[in-house]
């Protein structure tokens, strides 16, 4: 078995990140890193892999034991991967929860309670208009970008009017549309898996807002699961191939529904909240994954 101490770490993260709270997940992870003699760098997903020559060049391969891969980027973990590198959470677990339309599609089949989703026309050409589209569903409706996160590119259309001008504004954009849950409204359940099992969970709610983000102003609190939900959340993280996610769920009026999937999900509430550190079961997990 080879020794941790002489093991190599690298995060990849997203160059455009700002806020002070977006490198809370790589600089926890790399504290935890070092706790167990791994040496950990963080260095930006630009430019780490490219074709050349006709094959792919990166050096990261050869210099590190365990990528952490904290981007959605699909092309650089696809380059990585063929070139033999070990990445958690892997390329195509990455782009499945990118997509949140790929998301439920991946989860469609497998007896996974889901909100009822609808995939929204996507336009291609300028001026065109759809004139009348039906949903099938009533009012409000949840419309939602693919590509999105923090809750941010989530609106609710309260009537066909509010519906109309999501459609219009979004049209370019792939987006989907699903049933609103009243009984979930301005709250949900955040659960973290890893490696296949729940490590933590929080109930968050909002008080003004059917968005329950904790940075849209949610408020978290501890949240202890039964054993069907477990199971439930297990096997979402299963079929969809994480090795890290974070889970949200509504309560629907039979049991729990799965709403999103997040390959990358921010730990620093749920870790405040709960007490677990998220941070060190991961790199433990990790290390133990790549150990030989």
């Amino acid at each position: 078995m080879r020794p941790l101490f002489s093991m190599k770490a690298v995060i990849l993260i997203n160059p455009y990140l700002a806020k002070e709270s977006e490198f809370y997940q790589p600089n926890r992870l790399k504290e935890e890193f070092g706790r167990f003699g791994v040496s950990c760098d963080i260095l930006p997903n630009v430019w780490q892999a490219e074709i050349r020559g006709g094959e792919i060049f990166e050096t990261l391969s050869k210099t590190y034991d365990v990528c952490v891969y904290l981007d959605k980027d699909k092309y650089t973990p696809r380059m990585l991967e063929k070139r033999g590198m070990r990445l958690f959470n892997r390329a195509e677990a990455v782009e499945l929860c990118d997509d949140k339309m790929l998301t439920h599609i991946a989860l469609a089949g497998c007896g996974i309670p889901m909100p009822r989703t609808v995939a929204a026309p996507l336009c291609y050409k300028n001026g065109a208009s759809l004139g009348e589209f039906q949903t099938g569903m009533h009012s409000p409706i949840v419309v939602k970008e693919c590509y999105g996160s923090l809750g941010e590119q989530v609106y609710l259309a309260r009537d066909e009017g509010e519906l109309s001008v999501l459609r219009e504004r979004l049209k370019y954009r792939p987006h989907l549309y699903q049933e609103f849950v009243a009984t979930s409204a301005g709250r949900d359940v955040r659960v973290i898996c890893i490696g296949g099992k729940v490590v933590a969970a929080m109930k968050r709610t909002a008080e003004n807002d059917f968005r329950s983000n904790i940075g849209l102003g949610g408020r978290g609190e501890p949240f202890a699961f039964d054993e069907a939900g477990k199971e439930l959340c297990e096997r979402v993280a299963s079929r969809l191939g994480l090795d890290y996610c974070g889970i949200d769920l509504l309560f629907g009026e039979e049991g729990f529904l799965v709403c999103e999937v997040n390959s990358n999900a921010f730990f620093g509430g749920i870790e405040r909240v709960t007490g677990v550190n998220i941070a060190r079961l991961y790199a433990e997990y990790m290390l133990r994954s790549v150990k030989i």
